[in-house]
């Protein structure tokens, strides 16, 4: 269903420069925040960027699939740091399929809809095809 395309030169650690999808139901992921299930706010970088996964995650669910089926990520990151680089992928190696990991883009902003929300994710996934019974 999700065959990573890479270029036999180039390329990132951890991310697939493209995404060949075959099959299934497309479903796009909304900017994801790092709120908590009471519907706070995460305090600092690492703990949104966590919360936010944990979100995607729960979407994800609600839909049938986990993070195997996802092709796509966009990371929307205020005030980015190189060192914040570091951070992301290790928490999102804790999610991914990292042995076909989703294509990806970081984007540096210098503010999202609210000042304390840090980052937002938005992305691609496709869902198993259902199967007809009659």
């Amino acid at each position: 269903m999700l065959t990573p395309v890479n270029p036999p030169a180039g390329g990132f650690p951890g991310v697939s420069l493209g995404m060949r999808i075959s099959g299934g139901d497309l479903l796009i992921l909304s900017g994801h925040v790092g709120t908590l299930p009471n519907g706070e706010l995460a305090e600092g970088f690492e703990a949104q960027l966590r919360a936010t996964y944990e979100n995607i995650k729960a979407t994800l669910h609600a839909a049938g699939a986990g993070f195997e089926a996802v092709a796509r990520l966009t990371h929307y990151v205020v005030d980015f740091d190189p060192s914040m680089l570091a951070i992301l992928r290790s928490v999102r190696s804790e999610y991914i399929n990292n042995d076909a990991p989703p294509s990806a883009a970081l984007i540096p902003l210098v503010k999202l809809y609210d000042k304390a929300v840090l980052l937002e994710v938005d992305g691609f996934a496709v869902l198993p095809e259902r199967r007809r019974i009659d």
